[in-house]
């Protein structure tokens, strides 16, 4: 299991979060490195936006981190993120990224003047950068991500694929004092543009023509080539989790390779009204030692005739019809997978 649930595809097909990995990180690089000296151009300065009527820093500003520290945990959010671009498309993933950088840039100035206003707290220069898109992607991070557990620590603190995003998350809210306030905002424009409640995504959107020539630049420059069926382990905190990770990616290709091949001849089974339970043929590899070392050596062939109806949850079926995918692709999913929402989801998006 990777960074999260969303398998390992590197970049493929995520061009836009591709560019916004690698064009930032230059110009950072850049900035701090060799031309120190056009910083102060790039400086979200409120007091200047405010006073000084200098408007263009709300755009010049929200561009690029001055801090590398918040380059390189922005950057691992945003490659995390990739899935949301796979998901939503290019078009639509650039929409919510410029949604949700308008709706934050009027967040902060409100929540500047909020914060002077009832407790005379001061806030003139806040952290630049991509920020709150970055942190606006949690909305739907935490809303449409299934969160699985990995394993637990002390028997009591559970970890899960989600949880090394949300330590990178608090790594990058602490980096400097007032970056509480870009993470509010871009929270707050993340939960207006998701929820579309005043109809933001009528408005705040990239227009047609917009995204056509954007496609037109990037894709040949920052497109990747279709990855292979194997892929590298994602990263563990401790040896332990690494091996669990291990056995948990071995035990999701098996059910996924299993249920491709039943799609493939799911038409020469039409006697069959619904897909087999693979968990009840092939357990799990960490059972599989144990039931070797319990079993006899006269061992009952197990009945190869499961019930054609397996249940599945309609919470689940919900859940992934929400994510665009057809009830009877869900269903047959679920019921492949044995109601594991997170196989179930990572198969629907490869196939």
């Amino acid at each position: 299991m990777m960074f999260t649930s969303t398998g390992s595809r590197g970049l493929y097909k995520a061009p836009l979060s591709k560019s916004l990995l690698l064009l930032p990180t230059v110009l950072t690089v850049l900035l701090t490195v060799l031309l120190p000296q056009y910083q102060d151009l790039l400086i979200y300065n409120l007091q200047a936006v405010r006073h000084g009527k200098q408007f263009w820093r709300l755009v010049s500003g929200r561009l690029v981190c001055l801090d590398l520290k918040d380059t390189f945990c922005s950057s691992l959010l945003i490659y995390n993120f990739r899935i949301f671009e796979r998901r939503f498309g290019s078009h639509k993933f650039a929409s919510f990224l410029f949604g949700a950088w308008i709706l934050s840039a009027f967040v902060d100035l409100l929540l500047t003047e909020a914060l002077r206003f009832m407790f005379e707290l001061k806030v003139d220069v806040l952290p630049a950068g991509l920020l709150g898109p970055v942190f606006a992607l949690f909305v739907p991070f935490y809303s449409s991500i299934p969160r699985v557990q990995v394993t637990q620590l002390l028997g009591h603190v559970s970890i899960t694929n989600k949880s090394l995003t949300y330590i990178v998350g608090a790594q990058l809210l602490t980096s400097s004092a007032y970056m509480w306030v870009v993470a509010c905002s871009g929270l707050i424009a993340g939960m207006l543009y998701y929820s579309n409640k005043l109809a933001v995504q009528k408005f705040l959107r990239v227009p047609g023509w917009a995204a056509r020539c954007g496609s037109v630049l990037l894709e040949p420059v920052f497109s990747d080539s279709e990855p292979t069926a194997e892929a590298p382990l994602g990263m563990g905190a401790t040896l332990d989790i690494q091996r669990q990770q291990r056995m948990d990616m071995l035990d999701q290709q098996l059910l996924l390779s299993q249920l491709a091949h039943l799609s493939r001849n799911a038409q020469q089974q039409q006697a069959q009204t619904g897909l087999l339970n693979w968990n009840r043929f092939f357990p799990t590899l960490r059972h599989r030692g144990q039931n070797r070392h319990h079993e006899g050596p006269q061992q009952q062939q197990p009945d190869i005739h499961p019930p054609d109806n397996t249940a599945v949850a309609e919470e689940q079926v919900a859940r992934l019809m929400e994510m665009g995918f057809s009830r009877m692709d869900a269903q047959e999913a679920l019921r492949a997978s044995n109601n594991d929402i997170n196989i179930a989801t990572n198969f629907l998006l490869q196939h």
